[in-house]
């Protein structure tokens, strides 16, 4: 019976060396084995002593310790913070960067681990950014040529264009700066920066506010100068309006008068005409002329005094048989 039990607890202790004795290595990890502190040499290169290729591995089980460290690229993403520029402007900058462990064994003595990495790149980036944009005005930070912008005939009559104030370097030139100076405080480290990159430029509050107002103050100016041209353009056509309603009103009067003049005429022709018939017919036509005038002119209750040797009252006495 004691045979088995220590039998099965020397199988035990067994696997449990075996298993301690052996670690995997992943193809996106790259390995520093130590013992007791120090690095262990696993590789037959005296420049190399990280484990590097893929697969099985053995070290000496309960006295090495593995340490694993990411082969792939690694993300730093700064702070925002408020840096002066050469002109004395504050601005909020936000930057971020790519690097990776280029030293694995270097990178454990100096740094330990990632987290120690984050700390010394905090410094170093922040610290590169802030000389770089100290060096440089605002509008190289915001521009990265001196390409002319296009503007189309219709914005060039509608608004007054400026003229770019041209820059020396541009962004693109501050940031490869910013990444040049900070490789060469990292090389020590172990560590390569990649790339860097401003997220984000922005003014403080205190300045936006004064932006913003500036800004405003254009567009009404913009505004105010469209609305004045609008209501120019408003009182040329009503002008033409009412000049155009004038001409027509004066042209229909002259040819309502015209008419009339014809008609006129035309009347007194027909009444010529009609007067230099016979002595008859132009006795008859007075005569109904004048019937159709009293007619118009008489009503039931008018009061007449006519002579006796009146024509009216002569045709009035016989038609009453008298």
């Amino acid at each position: 019976m004691m045979v088995r039990v220590f039998g099965l607890l020397f199988l035990i202790i067994a696997l449990a060396a075996v298993s301690a004795s052996v670690f995997v290595v992943n193809e996106y990890e790259q390995i520093v084995v130590t013992r007791f502190g120090k690095v262990v040499d696993r590789n037959p290169s005296p420049e190399q002593e990280a484990v590097l290729e893929p697969g099985l591995n053995f070290k000496v089980p309960f006295v090495d310790q593995v340490n694993r460290f990411e082969k792939r690229f690694l993300e730093w993403d700064g702070k925002v913070t408020q840096v002066p520029t050469k002109e004395k402007r504050f601005i909020l900058v936000d930057t971020y960067a790519r690097w990776r462990i280029s030293d694995a064994v270097l990178f454990y003595k100096r740094l330990k681990d990632e987290r120690g990495a984050q700390r010394r790149l905090d410094g170093i980036l922040d610290g590169e950014t802030r000389d770089s944009i100290a060096r440089h005005d605002l509008v190289e930070l915001v521009r990265t040529s001196n390409r002319k912008p296009q503007y189309d005939e219709a914005q060039l009559a509608e608004e007054e264009t400026t003229e770019l104030e041209p820059i020396q370097i541009g962004r693109d030139a501050i940031r490869d700066e910013i990444l040049r100076n900070a490789q060469l405080r990292v090389a020590d480290l172990g560590i390569e920066i990649l790339d860097v990159q401003f997220k984000r430029i922005n003014y403080v509050r205190e300045v936006q506010e004064t932006v913003f107002d500036r800004m405003i103050a254009e567009r009404r100016r913009i505004a105010d100068r469209f609305r004045s041209e609008g209501e120019g353009e408003a009182s040329r056509i009503r002008g033409d309006k009412e000049r155009e309603l004038k001409s027509i009103s004066s042209d229909a009067f002259r040819r309502a008068q015209e008419i009339i003049g014809l008609a006129d005429a035309e009347a007194t022709t027909i009444y010529a005409e009609a007067y230099d018939q016979s002595s008859a017919s132009r006795d008859l036509y007075a005569f109904l002329k004048s019937l159709e005038t009293y007619r118009q002119t008489v009503s039931d209750d008018t009061v007449m005094v006519l002579s006796t040797d009146s024509e009216l009252y002569g045709y009035l006495r016989s038609s009453r048989g008298q």
